[in-house]
């Protein structure tokens, strides 16, 4: 048994400081006048908050496919490392996961690989192509957190449509990347000053919101769980925010990288290409509102690592996708919770807490008879993000350099240590 005391706990009342052993696989709080001798180690967590793990419902562990880009072993462990316990992996894999079959490959490499617990998604389309045929959703349902294409939009309303019915009939949700490609015109940033300035040639904000438009008329027909994926643009945030006034059933996610800068922070370097691309200062003032308001519900991550040849390129010539697993706690403590922008219980909800309601994961908070996935952090800890130091195969990042606050101490996953610093 492991003892851990001093510490200020995450309950379903807010924070309090109260000391809590792991048994076995489950959580106990302490009562005071128990005696440490019983247990086989004491930790003292004095300034430190422990928090449910966090989940994460949109990463690229690229594995099988690309495993020179990620595998499940070292995607996992930065993930540990960032305080995550669950993660959600995207189906941009070779093979895409369509079939039960080829969701198998995917299924044994996180049995023997993963430090963490790792959901797959299954594809909405065949080949996970964005149009055509729809994927065999229901020999997968019961091995999948829900279904995308994550990298491709689906490009027909009713091939749309019928994944909404399908998926609803299987009781799962359609997780959704917008972006109607009748709109790209071969751009790979944001259509703003920057690349009026530099010559590079834009992405429309249309191309994202338009499709978020049409799939929120589609859920409000069929009424499955939908849930968009890296919410960009103020247009999409409002659409968001009405249909929520109406009812329908959406939520959705943004990064912290649109969170903290737009396209006037752009650079000449792969590090700040991702699709879809950093927007105007005015989109990231609407995405806040939003964050801040509740109609974004969570931040993911878009963890999405390439090799350094891939990513060395320039901003026109790079592939899309930056890492964010072992930076997202830290960018939103300091932007958010150090600048009283949010409270820490704010930020657990979005991180920790609203990921899990939404994707029907046991709700885990720091309590008598919960399951011991958490994470200890000391919020005030100053520290560098530097890119040579992450356990991510994927290195690419805006915030390499940055001067960042709080850091993860310990993650346990079913009462077991997977990252101690």
């Amino acid at each position: 048994m492991k003892l851990f005391k001093h510490g200020f706990i995450f309950t379903p009342h807010g924070f309090e400081k109260k000391d809590f052993a792991v048994e076995g696989n489950c959580i106990r709080i302490v009562t005071d006048n128990e005696s440490e001798t019983f247990y086989d180690s004491v930790t003292d967590c004095s300034n430190c908050y422990i928090v449910p793990g966090f989940v994460d419902v949109h990463v690229h562990f690229r594995e099988p496919g690309f495993f020179y880009k990620e595998t499940i072993e070292t995607g996992s462990y930065a993930a540990a490392k960032g305080g995550y316990t669950t993660v959600c992996t995207m189906p941009n894999l070779k093979p895409a996961p369509s079939s039960l079959d080829t969701l198998n490959e995917q299924l044994k490499l996180i049995e023997k690989n993963a430090c963490i617990h790792v959901l797959p998604f299954g594809t909405i389309t065949q080949d996970q192509s964005g149009h055509g045929e729809l994927s065999d959703m229901e020999a997968m349902a019961d091995y999948v957190a829900g279904f995308s294409d994550d990298g491709k939009g689906v490009q027909e309303g009713d091939l749309m449509k019928k994944a909404m019915r399908k998926a609803k009939a299987l009781n799962k949700p359609i997780v959704a990347h917008c972006e109607d490609e009748s709109y790209l015109h071969g751009g790979y940033i944001h259509e703003g000053e920057y690349a009026k300035k530099h010559q590079h040639i834009g992405i429309c904000s249309e191309s994202e919101w338009k499709q978020v438009e049409r799939d929120l008329q589609l859920v409000k027909e069929t009424g499955v769980a939908y849930h968009i994926c890296h919410v960009s643009t103020k247009e999409s945030v409002e659409l968001i925010r009405q249909a929520k006034k109406e009812g329908i059933n959406v939520t959705c996610e943004t990064a912290p990288h649109y969170l903290i800068l737009c396209d006037e922070d752009l650079q000449e370097s792969g590090d700040f290409k991702m699709n879809p691309p950093l927007r105007s200062k005015e989109d990231r003032k609407a995405l806040i509102e939003g964050v801040l308001d509740g109609t974004i519900d969570m931040i993911a991550t878009d963890h999405a690592p390439h090799s350094f040849e891939e990513k060395n390129k320039g901003l026109k010539d790079s592939l899309f996708g930056i890492v964010g697993l072992e930076t997202s706690f830290q960018l939103m403590n300091t932007y958010f919770v150090q600048k009283k922008l949010m409270s820490l219980e704010q930020l657990m909800k979005l991180m920790a807490i609203n990921p899990r309601s939404r994707f029907h994961l046991p709700q885990i908070y720091i309590e008598d008879g919960a399951i011991a996935d958490f994470t200890i952090i000391n919020l005030d800890e100053e520290h560098t993000i530097d890119r040579n130091t992450f356990v991510s195969k994927g290195k690419a990042t805006p915030f390499d350099g940055m001067k960042v606050y709080g850091e993860v101490k310990q993650t346990f996953v079913d009462g077991q240590c997977v990252y101690k610093k």
